[in-house]
């Protein structure tokens, strides 16, 4: 036996800053809100209180932060709405979440209100509906792109609208901007869905989406979660909600929805189906001790909540933030599960990151705490190709932000483009894809050297 003249070094004592992701914020933090100065804890965590409250229109939420920021941050502001392809629906517990003392670069702002001044043009080859979800849609209100996996929306409405999102094509009310599509939104249209679903032996995965199953009444929750257990080679399904980011205390005031879900849950369970939550946390300032208390409730009654975020400038694309949110996620029992690299979608150019981004901030964090709550950072590749590991690109040109992607189980023999924001380009590129023909050849360019060609295209 060898004894050692010295123990082995151990870990030197952590910082204080490796707990900040067990400091949550916690107290009346609303009361600071002139609007909400009065408002007790009881009202405050009132779900029915915050559907009410949330600002539905422009002139809601100036009158509500009057006081808070100046006329130059209102004009901006008022400018950015004319622009923007979402209509505004903001809670007050997310209002109450920003920093008023610096709203131009408060994170959680940035994600619900538009400024003219940050504004840029959308890309040149963005197109609606990037991800060509409807050429995947059997049936209104089904997306069918994976083979063993479909995408149920069977509402449009969210408790907020985020400025970003992928569905604005068809989310909440047209916008002076975007008028919107219609989706199979009433049980009396699901009928389709589950029929096709029942067809297709291979489906065994559903994620219920929207919109935002937030927005399901308990019924409803009930017939879609039975309906779909009812289904024999459905094996696992997901409701998803970004309730638990931007209204977590639903879970604590609304027990009628709590327990359908539950009782969905518990069903899956007892016949050896999984059925789960998918949320959607951003930053790590979005979880609160009242995001707490609502996960002890869901994770006592054994619900498994997942989480997907995306990257988005200025919000989360540094490594300490992303790094702050993950383990924050995790402390309060949330799986962290994907991190996008932000969609193609029209009028958000100023949130949108480079794959580089992605890339250099994945290394950070993988290490950082274990594998199984390390999020895996992927592209959705434009043009249906799916979710695709940030790092299985087939070529990435750094300078002219193309990268070229394929999706052997989804699409064979088709390749998939994503272009990085052009002013994250040198300004010698930015004035390249001005031009039209030289757009092209840079496509070209980039599917020759990825093996494909335009022909190829999905």
């Amino acid at each position: 036996m060898i004894e050692l003249e010295t123990p082995p070094p151990g870990q030197p004592p952590a910082s204080p800053a490796s707990f900040e992701h067990r400091r949550l914020r916690d107290g009346t933090f609303w009361q600071t809100v002139p609007r909400y100065a009065g408002v007790d804890e009881a009202t405050f965590l009132d779900h029915v209180w915050q559907g009410r409250n949330s600002v539905k229109t422009p002139e809601e939420l100036f009158a509500t932060i009057e006081g808070l920021v100046d006329e130059t941050f209102i004009a901006d502001a008022r400018e950015g709405f004319e622009l923007a392809p979402m209509a505004v629906r903001v809670s007050p517990y997310l209002i109450a979440a920003i920093d008023w003392s610096q709203p131009y670069n408060d994170p959680i702002r940035r994600q619900f209100i538009p400024l003219r001044s940050t504004a840029r043009s959308d890309h040149p080859r963005l197109t609606f509906d990037s991800l060509h979800e409807q050429q995947d849609s059997p049936v209104p209100g089904l997306i069918h792109r994976y083979a063993d996996k479909v995408l149920f929306l069977p509402t449009q409405t969210c408790p907020v609208y985020c400025r970003f999102c992928t569905r604005s094509y068809v989310i909440g009310p047209d916008t002076e901007s975007v008028d919107k599509l219609a989706l199979g939104k009433t049980p009396d249209a699901w009928g389709p869905v589950f029929d096709y679903i029942a067809a297709h032996p291979e489906i065994e995965d559903v994620v219920i989406s929207g919109g935002d199953t937030y927005q399901l009444a308990p019924k409803n929750i009930t017939l879609i979660g039975n309906a779909l257990l009812a289904i024999p080679h459905v094996r696992r399904m997901r409701f998803a909600t970004k309730g638990l980011a931007v209204m977590p205390m639903k879970i604590l005031t609304d027990p009628a929805w709590v327990d359908a879900l539950v009782g969905v849950v518990d069903r899956g369970r007892a016949i050896g189906k999984e059925v789960v939550v998918h949320t959607h946390f951003n930053h790590p300032n979005e979880i609160t001790a009242i995001t707490a208390r609502a996960m002890a409730v869901l994770f006592e009654r054994g619900v498994y909540v997942r989480n997907q975020t995306v990257l988005m400038r200025g919000v989360n694309d540094d490594a300490a933030t992303m790094l702050l949110l993950v383990k924050r996620l995790e402390y309060v029992n949330i799986h962290p599960y994907y991190v996008y690299v932000h969609d193609l979608v029209s009028g958000v150019e100023d949130l949108r990151t480079s794959v580089q981004t992605a890339l250099d901030i994945e290394k950070t964090v993988r290490g950082a705490t274990a594998g199984y709550n390390t999020p895996t950072f992927v592209c959705d590749a434009p043009g249906g190709g799916g979710k695709r590991d940030v790092h299985s690109f087939e070529w990435y040109d750094r300078e002219t932000g193309v990268s070229v992607w394929t999706a052997p189980s989804v699409k064979p023999g088709k390749y998939f483009l994503y272009f990085d924001p052009l002013n994250a380009l040198e300004p010698r590129m930015q004035a390249r894809w001005a031009v039209p023909e030289l757009q092209d050849r840079m496509i070209a360019d980039a599917l020759a050297h990825a093996g494909g060609t335009v022909a190829a295209l999905a």
